[in-house]
């Protein structure tokens, strides 16, 4: 399922559809506009509703082993967070091998196999104790990333959003209502590429979890329904080219892939 397909309603798709997640300051009727905006949504396993995605934050380097590969002294540094746009997600359901389009003004394209979490209600200064409780559900995500373009502006100094903020560059699958997965605290997390192991470790080797990014999130920005968290990535992160086909896993969540084209 493309992200095309699930927006053919219009701009107030999903807004006020999801119980609990209406987002603050948005009528549930529709606004007049001099053109339509396309919404953002995901698709909500065992529901014809859908997920109204408000912002996607994303953790840097939670991965002891793989802040190592990045350069990076993870016993020393505090999280790190980094903003995709709305309209990087793209839409894989399960069962398939979604054609991913290789970007434009890269030579080194890389992949992040990641934990996704979905927030259902928001906050300023979350307390640890009760993060989770704002969590709607998970699902299984990619971070992909040119690379080349992330180093290179990372030298000068300079944003790296080109290297990590492009379209379609936040492959998803279907949101999983918590009520049905509960918490994601432990188990497998890996990737394929052609068939071949390339990221392999457990969601209980984040240097933060779930509960520990959102509550540290909150202390940034005022939290709200729709925002969704990319956790991290593990070590063995690595390029794709054309006609490459990703296979990403994690247990308890249906598989993910998608191919490079």
């Amino acid at each position: 399922m493309d992200r095309r397909s699930l927006f053919e309603t219009g701009a107030t798709l999903g807004l006020g559809a999801l119980a609990g997640c209406a987002l603050p300051g948005v009528a549930a009727h529709a606004v007049k506009t001099p053109f339509a905006v396309p919404a953002t949504v995901i698709p909500i396993v065992g529901s014809d509703a859908m997920f109204p995605v408000r912002r996607i934050y994303c953790i840097g380097r939670n991965y002891a082993a793989h802040a190592r590969e990045m350069g990076s002294d993870p016993t020393r540094e505090p999280p790190f967070f980094f903003q995709k746009p709305t309209d990087a997600i793209q839409n894989v359901a399960p069962g398939t091998v979604a054609d991913h389009p290789y970007p434009t003004l890269t030579k080194n394209y890389h992949y992040e196999v990641e934990l996704v979490a979905a927030l259902g209600k928001g906050g300023r200064s979350i307390p640890m104790a009760s993060a989770l409780d704002h969590v709607y559900g998970y699902a299984l995500g990619l971070d992909m990333t040119r690379r080349d373009l992330q180093r290179g502006m990372g030298d000068q100094k300079k944003p790296w959003e080109i290297g990590k903020s492009f379209d379609k560059s936040a492959p998803i699958g279907p949101l999983h209502p918590v009520s049905q997965t509960g918490h994601f605290g432990k188990g497998a997390i890996w990737l394929q590429v052609n068939g071949a192991v390339k990221q392999n470790a457990n969601l209980n080797q984040m240097i933060w979890n779930v509960a520990e990014q959102i509550s540290k999130l909150s202390e940034a920005f005022e939290l709200m329904p729709g925002d969704i968290i990319y956790s991290g990535t593990p070590e063995n992160v690595g390029p794709v080219v054309r006609g490459d086909v990703i296979l990403c896993h994690i247990d308890g969540l249906p598989d993910l892939s998608v191919k490079i084209v």
